[in-house]
């Protein structure tokens, strides 16, 4: 793994990138970046609107817990009903700060994502003001192929179980190329390779394996 190959790599698509070695600095890494971003803005720390995505990865490490614990926090996954968790996930794209994991990330720099409903790569690529990714070595591949070989053989299958989907993944473990409506977590491919706004997006390498 050509950490230093890789960083620079994200530097020149004007995306700004660390790698630290647990998940116990890379919660710290975060909440960093959104304390600077809280200084650049001049607002108190309940006035920082800070969102996030479905991600394992956040999670394991205490990220979400701990900006919930100091910022305005709008987790769209706690509404109780769908249609307050869609328009808290529409509202999320206003936010000063979205936290996300990646399904795989290059050695050539690309961010590699495939999701459902599409709210995660909706704030990746337009909206929030910094988008913060998470991601442990293991998301590491080669190339865009593998990327998306990566992510259909172990991502997807254990996110639609971990979601009760009943996809042919989540079921046998085998991507059907399925088209089932409400179900399938396959809807939109993305893969991201330059950030038009310079160093808009944070991506922070864990030298551990997380999450899917």
């Amino acid at each position: 793994m050509n950490i230093e190959g890789i960083l620079k790599a994200l530097e020149r698509e004007q995306i700004e990138a660390f790698f630290v070695e647990n998940r116990e600095r890379a919660r710290e890494k975060a909440l960093e970046i959104i304390e600077k971003k809280r200084t650049l803005c001049g607002k108190s720390e309940k006035e920082m609107l800070i969102s996030w995505g479905g991600s394992v990865t956040l999670d394991e490490c205490g990220i979400r817990d701990a900006v919930r614990a100091k910022y305005n926090a709008l987790d769209p996954y706690s509404k109780p009903t769908p249609a307050e968790q869609s328009e808290a996930k529409r509202q999320a794209l206003l936010s000063d700060v979205f936290l996300m994991g990646t399904n795989a990330l290059c050695e050539s720099g690309e961010l590699v994502n495939i999701d459902g409903n599409g709210n995660r790569l909706g704030a990746l690529i337009y909206g929030p003001d910094t988008v913060i990714v998470v991601l442990g070595k293991n998301k590491i591949v080669k190339n865009v192929n593998e990327a998306q070989a990566r992510i259909k053989k172990i991502a997807c299958p254990k996110n639609a179980k971990r979601l009760n989907r009943q996809t042919p993944c989540a079921l046998n473990g085998t991507c059907g190329n399925c088209y089932i409506g409400g179900a399938t977590i396959c809807s939109h491919t993305v893969v991201t390779r330059f950030s038009t706004t310079p160093d808009r997006i944070k991506v922070i390498i864990v030298n551990e394996e997380l999450g899917y």
